[in-house]
This record gives structure tokens, C-alpha cells and sequence, in this order.
């Protein structure tokens, strides 16, 4: 399976020179958040397959004029083809009271709250946050400071993936794609990446393109 992650910029690869065989081949695509509701229902109506997403600590406008044909999975897990995927949207709180920024207290109160469909599931398969983990590729400013529960979620179920953005490409010479926390493959999907998901257990870690 394909998926094409999304995240904090606008590609114009993918965007401004649009071409069908670009995404001829993409059976998913999930959002890390801070993109335009309008750039999101582009690709959901182009592409014709399922958009997930989780907001960005840019997102508000999301409130009153959320992305047209897109499923929002924040607090929830979405299961497509047999895959379980978990949204945790937002960044660490640095503007007190702003939406979709969190403490490190309120973020591990969401997941609490996750608890029953955390079992029902019996985990999940890809984790899909704005933020990165804590001291996993995040920076040492508060606002791009990642979340020490999103390490403890990855300990404890070992999923496949770790989606995020909010750290840019241009922020630190320290930038990676792509990086591993155990059992867990970390991708970040600032602008764009192609991500191919095993389609059974047992099969070797995937590959991964990126803009």
C-alpha cells in the first residue's frame, strides 16, 4: 500500500504541476497538519482515496471551514484495510490558551482518554501526529519541543510508523526524513513523502520517497 503523507508546506511538485501519474498509485493519504483546508480537498478529490488528518497548531480555521471530503481522526483510531491509525494533532503549548497547542499534562490526557479504543484495538499501526516525539528529531525551542508521550506510545505498542511535520526542512542542518525509535519507523512529512506499507506481516521494512 502507498501512502502519501503531507505536512506544513505546500508542494508544488505535486500541487502547482499536477499530473495524474504523479499519485496514479497512492491508496492513501494522511495529513501531519498546518495545510490549507482547500489544498487537502484538492488531493482527496484528484486522487479519489481516503485523506486522513490531524490538525496543526496553524489549523483553527479547521472550526469553521474544515478540509471538504477529508476525515478527521483526531482522539480516534481509523482502521483502512486493516491497518489502525492513531491522530494526536497539535504542538506543545507555547501561547497560553491557543488552540491545538498542548502541555505535556493535557496531551498525556488525551491519550488516557484513548484507553478503551487503545484495547478494542488492541493497539495501533501508524501513529499520525503534528508534533515529534521528545529528543527524536523535534528542536530544543518550546514551540518545536516534541512530546515525551508520543515516546511512551511507541515503546509500549512498537507500531510500524511514526507520522509528523512541524519541524521543517529549513529550520536545523539537523533535518531527517526519516529515522527509527525502536521498533518504530519515523517519518517526517514536511511537504511531501511516499511511504509504501507492507501489505502483510513479516515483510521487510518499507522504502520510502521524498520531495
Amino acid at each position: 500500500m502507498k501512502i502519501l503523507v503531507l505536512a506544513d508546506q505546500k508542494s508544488k511538485y505535486l500541487y502547482d504541476f499536477y499530473e495524474p501519474d504523479k499519485l496514479k498509485d497512492i491508496d492513501l493519504i494522511i495529513s501531519c497538519g498546518d495545510l490549507s483546508p482547500n489544498y487537502l480537498s484538492f488531493f482527496v478529490t484528484l486522487c479519489n482515496v481516503p485523506l486522513l488528518y490531524v490538525r496543526g497548531n496553524h489549523d483553527g480555521r479547521y472550526e469553521t471551514t474544515p478540509p471538504d471530503g477529508c476525515i478527521c481522526i483526531e482522539d480516534d483510531i481509523y482502521v483502512y484495510e486493516g491497518i489502525r491509525i492513531l491522530g494526536l494533532g497539535g504542538s506543545m503549548e507555547y501561547i497560553p490558551k491557543a488552540s491545538n497547542q498542548y502541555s505535556e499534562k493535557r496531551m498525556r490526557k488525551r491519550v488516557r482518554k484513548l484507553g478503551y479504543k487503545l484495547w478494542r484495538h488492541k493497539g495501533f499501526d501508524i501513529l499520525v501526529s503534528h508534533a515529534p516525539a521528545y529528543q527524536v528529531n523535534d528542536l530544543e525551542d518550546l514551540p518545536h519541543r516534541g512530546f515525551k508521550i508520543f515516546r511512551t506510545l511507541m515503546e509500549k505498542y512498537e507500531p510500524a510508523f511514526f507520522f509528523h511535520g512541524h519541524v521543517h526542512a529549513n529550520y536545523s542542518r539537523k533535518f531527517k526524513r526519516e529515522d527509527m525509535f525502536g521498533k518504530t519507523k519515523i517519518i517526517n512529512g514536511f511537504e511531501y513523502c511516499i511511504v509504501e506499507y507492507p501489505a502483510k506481516e513479516g515483510t521487510s521494512r518499507p522504502e520510502e520517497e521524498s520531495s
